[in-house]
């Protein structure tokens, strides 16, 4: 960035802090010889905001009734498509609203600060999203396999302690991830965009406001277009660049190789990076157009004559495996090497249990980063609770449960390396891992089976879902201990409300795989179950030898980058490849469009770009997020069909 340029950045961006400086994908070469100490003061000096109001009654109790509203939109959403909506932008947009609306009927004496609706954002997102992760998938799951609802005591204990544990969880993670290796989090930066620019003044927050309100215009257009029912407008673009093309004898589409009609992927693959997107786009070009096919062929995918069958589904079931463990191996391998850092998060465990002397350099973000110690207890706790439970309710040995909970952890450090790079958290996929694991250790019980990997599906997405608010607030220089309590504090309003809507809406087993509820996540964790009530040994063997190779795949291209750094920006992303393989190939493609785009801009406009790239595509994210739950709960309610 030239230095003229830089100024008119910095112009533009007063008021608030240099976003810009903060959201590389990946560090700077100078960066990357400065210390994580180096990196932490400079963040104090130069982005963080002090004491400036934040957690504060009404962004807390605001935040909690916004996400406790996205919840049941996420929850039906969930059992109709098996996705989850990312509510932490939709949340920001709400809220400065409604405070506005309720600043002029004088309710409120001010308006809530760029920091406060970080804090509501933190709150709603936790409410919303983390609480209810399992709901649609381990939970459905075991009402499929065993054919009655648990008791509602026991769903509500479950759901807050393993959001608790993910949020503990990360905590470890938040210091190696965000602050000393800058992983992008779109959807952290996405957020902090909006807020930023919804809380601009001037001429030059005026240009991204509006660019802001457009682009949402835009994705709430695409959003109505795509789920209020006008299938003239939807269906013949998606099947038009490929015409009546076969692969394998089936149809391009029977691969999900076709247009997505949503412009929330291109979006984030927009904010993604390029060298990600086009390792998606690899990987997915791989999977349905090479491996699928052949996998098909030789009776790998089971399917009917006719292909009726044939889909997602039937595909991601078989090459979940290799994707997987390509995310797992490379995740926990580069994590690894970061050894260093690793021990300096952790050294703090001693002194902490009264072991050993306490640290006695100075660390420049103690005073704010959330103390080492609630980790420990908080993590002792949730783990317990997460234990008994499993003990007690479903019949899991006190061993077993210990395994559970300790893989829970190294497989949530995946997930947020993998949200971080590529702003999809692989919760499927990281708990189709611990079914194999419990489909050794505990052959034929598939409750152990469901509800041990649901404990590394929900940690795992609490986890991720912290870390995406964190780097927002890092971004906006907002107190991280402050944001983690505002964390804390939604997990129970999520709680309060979740748990009650998922008996309302879902009665009893056979509501589960009917025309209203198709519960297609649930449908899957419960078909790997009983695969897997033979033990390993049930997987296909090119699926066994797809894992193996998965987590050769998964260490060599690390070892790659180590051996020629000059080759990196050639060599592929393994979470960009192994990502590819747990979702379909339109989801890659758009990514990689909106990747492409941002490419072309930034080598032709580069002003424009860095001025509107990102506000554009935060301003879609939130347009088509927004309609998207308001379309669904028209639905919901029988307004629309």
């Amino acid at each position: 960035m030239s230095e003229e340029h830089k100024h008119t950045v910095e112009e533009e961006s007063e008021g608030f802090p240099d976003l810009e400086a903060f959201q590389a994908s990946d560090r700077s070469a100078g960066d990357r010889k400065k210390t994580p100490e180096q990196l932490d003061r400079e963040w104090l000096r130069d982005v963080y905001q002090g004491d400036a109001p934040q957690l504060t009654v009404r962004a807390v109790v605001m935040g909690a009734l916004l996400g406790g509203f996205m919840s049941l939109s996420n929850l039906y959403v969930g059992l109709k498509t098996g996705w989850g909506l990312g509510v932490a932008i939709t949340a920001c947009i709400l809220a400065f609203a409604i405070t506005k609306v309720l600043r002029l009927v004088g309710i409120f004496k001010t308006d809530m600060t760029i920091l406060e609706n970080n804090v509501m954002q933190t709150t709603a997102s936790s409410a919303g999203y983390s609480t209810g992760g399992t709901m649609v998938s381990a939970i459905s799951a075991y009402l499929l396999i065993t054919g009655s609802h648990m008791s509602w005591q026991v769903l509500g204990v479950w759901t807050l302690f393993l959001a608790l544990l993910g949020v503990m969880m990360a905590i470890p993670m938040k210091r190696q991830m965000i602050n000393a290796e800058q992983l992008r989090f779109p959807s952290g930066v996405a957020c902090a965009e909006t807020l930023k620019s919804l809380h601009a003044e001037g001429e030059a927050g005026l240009r991204k406001a509006k660019a802001l309100a457009y682009a949402g215009g835009f994705g709430a257009a695409v959003a109505w277009c795509r789920d209020a029912g006008i299938p003239k407008f939807l269906q013949i673009p998606a099947h038009l660049p490929f015409g009546n093309l076969t692969l394998g004898g089936f149809a391009l589409t029977k691969w999900t190789i076709q247009l997505d009609m949503s412009a929330i992927m291109i979006a984030a693959g927009a904010i993604m990076g390029w060298k990600v997107c086009w390792s998606l786009l690899l990987g997915a070009c791989i999977n349905y157009g090479i491996l699928a096919p052949w996998a098909v062929k030789i009776g790998a995918i089971p399917i009917a004559a006719d292909g009726a069958d044939l889909g997602y589904r039937a595909i991601v079931r078989w090459s979940t495996w290799a994707g997987a463990a390509i995310m797992v191996s490379s995740a926990l391998f580069s994590f690894a090497l970061q050894w260093r850092s690793i021990l300096t998060v952790f050294s703090g465990f001693a002194a902490t249990l009264g072991l050993g002397a306490k640290k006695t350099g100075a660390d420049p973000m103690e005073a704010i980063e959330v103390p080492t110690k609630w980790f420990l207890w908080g993590t002792l706790v949730s783990g317990l609770g997460c234990m008994a439970v499993l003990y007690f309710a479903f019949g899991t040995s006190w061993w077993m449960s210990i395994v559970a909970i300790l893989m829970t952890f190294f497989l949530a450090v995946v997930a947020c390396r993998v949200t971080g790079e590529t702003d999809t958290t692989p919760i499927g996929a990281m708990g189709k891992i611990t079914q194999l694991l419990f489909g050794v250790l505990a052959p034929g019980n598939h409750v152990t089976n469901l509800m041990t990997a649901g404990v590394t599906a929900g940690a795992a997405g609490s986890s991720a879902d912290l870390l995406t608010g964190l780097k927002t607030g890092y971004l906006l220089g907002a107190n991280p201990r402050k944001q983690f309590l505002a964390q804390f504090f939604g997990i129970f309003a999520g709680t309060l409300i979740v748990v009650p809507a998922f008996y309302i809406l879902v009665p009893d087993a056979g509501a589960l795989g009917s025309a209203q509820w198709p519960a297609p996540s649930a449908q899957v964790w419960a078909a790997v179950a009983r695969l897997l009530s033979e033990g390993f040994t049930a997987l296909h063997p090119t699926a066994r030898w797809g894992l193996f190779v998965g987590l050769g795949v998964g260490l060599v291209i690390p070892l790659l980058e180590l051996a020629f750094p000059k080759a990196r920006p050639y060599i592929p992303s393994a979470t960009g490849i192994g990502l590819a393989m747990v979702i379909p190939f339109f989801n890659s493609f758009s990514m990689f469009l909106g990747a492409l785009i941002t490419l072309y801009l930034e080598k032709k406009h580069a002003q424009l770009a860095d001025t509107y790239i990102v506000t554009t595509a935060s301003g879609i994210i939130a347009g088509e997020s927004l309609l998207g739950v308001f379309v669904a709960l028209l639905a919901a309610t029988g307004v629309i069909g």
